[in-house]
Order: C-alpha cells, then sequence, then structure tokens
C-alpha cells in the first residue's frame, strides 16, 4: 500500500466547455488529490473563464483546484491553491496572495532549491521531469535517487511530474513520490481518462 496519490495536470491547451467531460470521467475513475489548471499564453479572462467553468467540477469530487503561475487569479477565481515555476511568481508573493493556501514550487532536478522552498513554507515541492514529455519543453532531468533521497530525509511533500505514464510510474511510488502530477498519460490515455485514473490508483493500492 502506497501513500502517494494522483495530481492531474491540464492539457497545455483546452476548450473549458468541452474540457468537462474528460475531466469529469477522471474525477470518476478513483482518487484524486488535486487538478492543476496550467494554461499558458492565454488572456487572464480566458483563465477566468476555463477556472468559472472547471473549479466547480473538480472542487465538487473534493479535489483541491490548483492554478499555475498565477496567486492573484488563484485568490480572485476561489482556487484552492497556486502553483509557482522559478522564473513565476515568488513563494512569497504566492503566500501573501493565498495565506491559507496551497502553494507548490517547482524544483527542477535541484535539491538546494527545494530545501530553500521548504524552509519558506511550501506546502510541496515539484521535482522533474523524469521522463520525456511533450506536455512542455523540460528544462531539466531529474533522477530517481533525488526523488528517493528527498522523501527518506525530508517531511515537505514532493511532486514527481514529467512524462509520467501508468507504465513508468511504478518506479517513482516505488521511490517515495507523495504525488504524481500527470498531463498526458491520463487525457491521452489508450482506454480514456477514467480508466487511466483508476490504473494508476491501482498502482497505489495493489
Amino acid at each position: 500500500m502506497s501513500d502517494c496519490r494522483l495530481y492531474l495536470v491540464s492539457p497545455p491547451k483546452l476548450s473549458p466547455a468541452n474540457f468537462v467531460i474528460p475531466l469529469a470521467e477522471a474525477l470518476e475513475g478513483g482518487d484524486v488529490a488535486s487538478f492543476q489548471l496550467r494554461l499558458k499564453h492565454v488572456s487572464d479572462d480566458e483563465i477566468r473563464r476555463a477556472c468559472d467553468v472547471l473549479r466547480p467540477v473538480v472542487q465538487g469530487c473534493g479535489a483541491a483546484f490548483i492554478l499555475n503561475d498565477r496567486p492573484d487569479l488563484a485568490a480572485e477565481l476561489g482556487c484552492d491553491g497556486v502553483h509557482v515555476g522559478q522564473e513565476d511568481a515568488s513563494y512569497a508573493a504566492a503566500r501573501a496572495a493565498l495565506p491559507s493556501g496551497i502553494v507548490g514550487v517547482t524544483c527542477h532536478d535541484s535539491r538546494h532549491l527545494a530545501m530553500e522552498a521548504g524552509e519558506a513554507g511550501a506546502d510541496y515541492v515539484a521535482f522533474g521531469a523524469f521522463f520525456p514529455t511533450a506536455t512542455k519543453e523540460a528544462k531539466t532531468r531529474a533522477e530517481i535517487e533525488l526523488l528517493r533521497a528527498w522523501s527518506e530525509d525530508m517531511l515537505v511533500p514532493v511532486v514527481a511530474i514529467g512524462g509520467i505514464t501508468v507504465e513508468n510510474a511504478p518506479t517513482l511510488v516505488e521511490a517515495g513520490a507523495d504525488f504524481l502530477a500527470v498531463s498526458s498519460g491520463v487525457w491521452e490515455h489508450a482506454e480514456g481518462p477514467e480508466a487511466a485514473v483508476r490504473a494508476f490508483n491501482r498502482l497505489f493500492s495493489p
């Protein structure tokens, strides 16, 4: 039995009205800890519309709704938290906007960045990419041993991200990941998102 849970990440481009169906299917597949809306190169109003449509679906299933990059909009739109990268808003700015919300920080392949984020108060740190990914251009490749060492030595939860599929996930679960952040591994699964979520949950509770 693993304590690992699934952290869904949206496709890089989506139509909120059309995406409601696959999102609902995924959430019906089993336990999902959180869903991150990650839309790049779109207007603030497009983010607002997507949040207004998708957030109630996610929160209605008991999962946390996380917005990527934008603490200001996360606070405005009733999100449960925000995820910031190293080139995005600072942790301090994110925490100021969401004093009681979830704040996660991308740390690439750097234990040092993760230590800084953890000491500052981040709710989780994210390492990656662990596998090749087409969802975004990965700046770094993280090694399994980094994940294993962090999970053994640190209390701050760790998210593994980058090219994760049902097939390659077991090594990350075994290494101690608290969450697997998955995008195309769910949305592009051959049997659909509901089957993908079900399969991931079987990995966590064999």
